[in-house]
């Protein structure tokens, strides 16, 4: 036990830049506190005090501002980055070395009994604000952009952003197939990074693009007709 409270300690030492100690982390990072908290209501669940468990979720909901199910399954090394706002549902899969931002949701699609919210690999960001919604698959090392929404399964390594979401980034483009063109976020092969907070520079934001797309054409009409009046002398 001890031992898994030192490596979350560590893993959120090599992300978080303002950590300064350990005590601190302990005592200051609600994230932290509800990972550590449902460690322990996990393994309430697992043996079957399923009630005690859920009260001690909603307590720690109530100090921490992340609701996580009891049932859910995560992996090592997650850090919940403020945690305000974080909700991870009863069917939610976590894998290893993961880190969601504050806002996140990993929610059903559905009213139905069985798997209903998603499954994250291993080293997985998501984004301040990002939803995850349904049964999908986020694959390894995907990264999710802020306030993206996510329907669809995301390929290995890829970057996704918008709502709802879209691939703009992917070291390794998987070879579409039939069986997987509907299932998969469609790519575009633009060249834009991933950043937490979705302030890449290299991510131009839409009303800009149509404005510069205007200006050119009214530059281009200008240019048109004053072609037209040195024709006409």
């Amino acid at each position: 036990m001890f031992q898994t409270i030192r490596k979350e300690i560590n893993c959120i030492y090599k992300r978080d830049p303002s950590a300064r100690n350990s005590l601190e982390i302990i005592f200051c990072y609600p994230g932290f506190q509800a990972v550590l908290i449902f460690r322990l209501n996990h393994k309430l669940w697992n043996r079957g005090f399923k009630l005690l468990s859920r009260l001690l979720s909603n307590i720690a909901r109530i100090f921490t501002g992340v609701e996580i199910h009891p049932a859910a399954e995560i992996g090592y090394n997650l850090f919940i980055d403020h945690g305000t706002g974080v909700v991870i549902g009863e069917t939610a899969i976590i894998g290893n070395d993961c880190t969601l931002y504050h806002g996140v949701t990993l929610g059903g699609t559905s009213w139905e009994k069985g798997k209903r919210h998603p499954t994250l690999g291993n080293n997985v960001v998501v984004g301040a604000g990002a939803k995850i919604l349904g049964p999908i698959a986020i694959e390894n090392g995907a990264r999710i952009g802020s306030n993206a929404v996510v329907i669809k399964n995301v390929p290995e390594n890829s970057t996704v952003v918008g709502i709802p979401a879209r691939v703009v980034a992917s070291e390794t483009e998987p070879k579409k197939t039939k069986s997987n063109l509907s299932d998969s976020i469609s790519t575009d092969k633009s060249p834009e990074k991933f950043e937490a907070y979705g302030q890449s520079k290299a991510i131009q934001d839409p009303l800009d693009e149509k404005l510069e797309i205007l200006l050119m054409r009214l530059k281009k009409a200008e240019e048109e007709i004053s072609n037209l009046r040195k024709s006409k002398d």
